[in-house]
């Protein structure tokens, strides 16, 4: 059997609990894959509660990543036996995700696992790592380097926040976290964050233009963290958006890209392009050391998952949050 965490709707109320899947429930795709590990990422929180309008349809198997080995294949790009690794395209929202033993998936959604890496590595970087790591491409693609100064990471505790200080410091950025969390200077100078911010210094409402302090920035919250940290950009600074956990309203103004020329670049970690997903996947199998890897994770079964998710949702979960199915 095939044990899964299911979804289900009733009175518009989310009802989240195991059960055994046949292997004729799954959904249509030509390739079945045995899970050995997903992730929870805050997305996965807010669908797991709830909370937010996530889920697209019930009942639904949420987890928007996996890893595991494929057990059936109509593809002949994969065999029986190869790992693979999906993030993104919309699973665990619209189609069935990671949360189960086993599931059917379309190949096109997948990518061989990187050399280097194990099952459970790639998902404790998982989508979060993959995000982070798109911002570090698109900031160092826009021309930023080392030697431009300092970069700020908002929401430096959380998953794409934790993976982006770490990759930053690895490809010889100044790095400098901002964080909520009381308790995680530590953490974050661990995975190599030069100093630490209280994210009450960067809560007060933006001015137009601030003193200037950042080359660049990957922010990870949206809404006035980002129109604060906009406002203290550094000329021709450039900042990697992601995930608006906080908002998706920008309250600015053209200031910053006007007169400091200012470069806002959007990251999306979902309908990505195969070469680009492959690219940032061997990156990270090179880049992220295995001390890091391990620090930055906690591991759970899909009988906890509820209880986590909460927390997630509540802010108590700092780093990656890893799903073993078996366990």
């Amino acid at each position: 059997m095939n044990k899964a965490l299911v979804l289900e709707q009733e009175d518009k109320k989310t009802l989240a609990g195991v059960r055994n899947l046949d292997t004729a429930e799954l959904p249509e795709g030509d390739i079945l894959v045995n899970i050995d590990y997903s992730s929870m990422n805050y997305k996965d929180a807010l669908a797991v509660t709830g909370t937010g309008k996530i889920v697209h349809q019930f009942p639904m198997v949420p987890g928007i990543d996996l890893a595991g080995t494929v057990a059936e294949s109509d593809n002949p790009n994969y065999k029986a036996g190869d790992t693979v690794v999906l993030t993104g395209w919309s699973v665990g929202e619209k189609y069935w995700g990671g949360y189960a033993q086993q599931m059917r998936l379309q190949s096109k959604w997948l990518v061989p696992l990187a050399e280097g890496l194990t099952a459970k590595q790639a998902m404790t970087i998982g989508t979060a790592g993959l995000t982070s790591m798109l911002c570090v491409m698109r900031l160092q693609e826009s021309g930023l380097k080392p030697e431009d100064g300092p970069v700020l990471v908002t929401g430096a505790t959380g998953g794409v926040g934790s993976l982006a200080v770490a990759l930053l410091a690895k490809n010889g950025f100044d790095v400098v976290a901002v964080s909520g969390k009381t308790d995680s200077t530590d953490y974050l100078k661990k995975l190599g964050a030069s100093d630490v911010l209280p994210r009450s210094e960067f809560e007060d409402k933006a001015r137009p233009l601030d003193k200037s302090r950042w080359a660049g920035a990957v922010d990870t919250v949206g809404g006035d963290i980002l129109a604060k940290v906009l406002s203290q950009m550094n000329y021709d600074g450039r900042v990697a958006t992601v995930g608006l956990a906080s908002s998706f309203a920008l309250n600015t103004t053209v200031m910053p890209f006007i007169l400091r020329g200012v470069d806002l670049l959007g990251v999306d970690s979902v309908m990505i392009p195969y070469e680009r997903r492959v690219q940032a996947w061997t990156r990270l199998a090179k880049e992220l050391p295995q001390e890091i890897i391990d620090q930055v994770s906690e591991e759970i079964s899909l009988e906890q998952l509820p209880e986590q998710a909460q927390k997630m949702v509540e802010g108590k979960v700092k780093g990656r949050v890893l799903v073993n199915p078996n366990l």
